[in-house]
């Protein structure tokens, strides 16, 4: 029996992230099939209905911490922690991001757990989680067990569906947690996050990745005029970035950002390794490159081989027209 704990992120306004309500809906399926509970922890300024409304997703239970503030590790480590202590929780599941990954290696020094990051899905065996981890630059994937319990468990960014269970409204339980000394030397100032051209291309739905072969700086605005007639968004490789043709936080790949879309459109990009980690879950890929031997249609859905010079200004011409139409 699996009994799991998720951390479930959310913003001032009490929205919660994605890759969280993706971490409860996968640790949901996973409890149903090892016959444990899946719960889920919120901190701050938390409204009831809130709270309860993790149930939607398959937290049989939210415990919430209202003294801890939201955004800083070592307080939610604290709080963590004591819920896993005090009710014999034996895995803790969190989906993707920076503060999942600081909240997460925290915990496991703190409780002397085994943890295993960068996972991309999660299987249960014998009433116990075994994480799946790519491994030699995701040529090849791992299976991780834990010898004992609790055991860590990082997902990648966009590893885990939301799905909604409807279970209905969970069982909310306020926790008193005295959070540790070196825990309160750090205080948020300032909350925020940087999106790039106004829209966080790991939610979006439909992206134009431009590589070096657009030419130059300049060119990006045909990905921009593509991307505008789809309703999606520009994302970019390292190479582009490093040489200052778009903003870091657009960025895809092993040291950028982790994106799986419902279309990714690769428009000079070469499909190098380092690029294809961060965006071999999107549903369909298509790209456009004039190099018929560029690896990426080793995997893409589609491949045009052309110049996408004269390729993505028809293209973007067409959907317009198909729209107004």
């Amino acid at each position: 029996m699996a009994d799991i704990l998720v951390y479930a992120l959310h913003d001032d306004e009490g929205v919660f992230n994605k890759n969280s309500l993706g971490a409860i809906s996968e640790a949901a399926k996973l409890a149903s099939e090892t016959g444990g509970t899946a719960s889920a922890v919120v901190v701050g300024d938390v409204s009831d209905d809130a709270a309860a409304s993790l149930g939607d997703y398959g937290a049989a239970k939210v415990y919430r911490a209202k003294s801890c503030p939201e955004g800083l590790a070592q307080p939610i480590v604290d709080v963590m922690a004591k819920v896993i202590t005090d009710n014999g929780i034996g895995y803790a599941l969190f989906g993707g991001g920076l503060l999942g990954f600081e909240i997460g290696a925290g915990l496991t020094a703190r409780l002397g757990a085994g943890v295993t990051m960068e996972v991309t899905a999660v299987k249960a065996a014998d009433g116990k989680l075994v994480a799946e981890r790519p491994v030699l630059q995701d040529s090849a994937i791992v299976d991780v067990g834990y010898v004992s319990e609790p055991g860590i468990i990082i997902g990648r960014l966009n590893a885990f569906d939301v799905k909604e269970s409807g279970s209905g409204a969970a069982e909310v339980e306020d926790v008193e947690v005295e959070l540790s000394e070196w825990s309160t030397k750090a205080t948020m100032v300032t909350r925020g996050e940087a999106r790039g051209e106004d829209v966080n291309i790991e939610d979006a739905e439909i992206l134009v990745g431009g590589g070096r072969g657009l030419g130059e700086k300049d060119n990006f605005k045909l990905a921009e005029d593509l991307a505008e007639s789809m309703g999606g968004a520009v994302a970019a490789t390292r190479a582009v970035v490093d040489a200052g043709w778009y903003p870091y936080s657009t960025q895809i790949g092993q040291t950028g950002k982790t994106v799986a879309p419902k279309l990714y459109l690769a428009v000079g990009i070469s499909g190098a390794i380092q690029h294809k980690v961060g965006m071999q879950s999107s549903e369909n890929i298509l790209a456009i490159n004039k190099d018929q031997n560029a690896p990426i249609f080793e995997f893409c859905d589609l491949g045009v081989v052309g110049d996408l010079h004269k390729i993505m200004p028809k293209l973007t011409e067409a959907i317009k027209a198909k729209k107004g139409g």
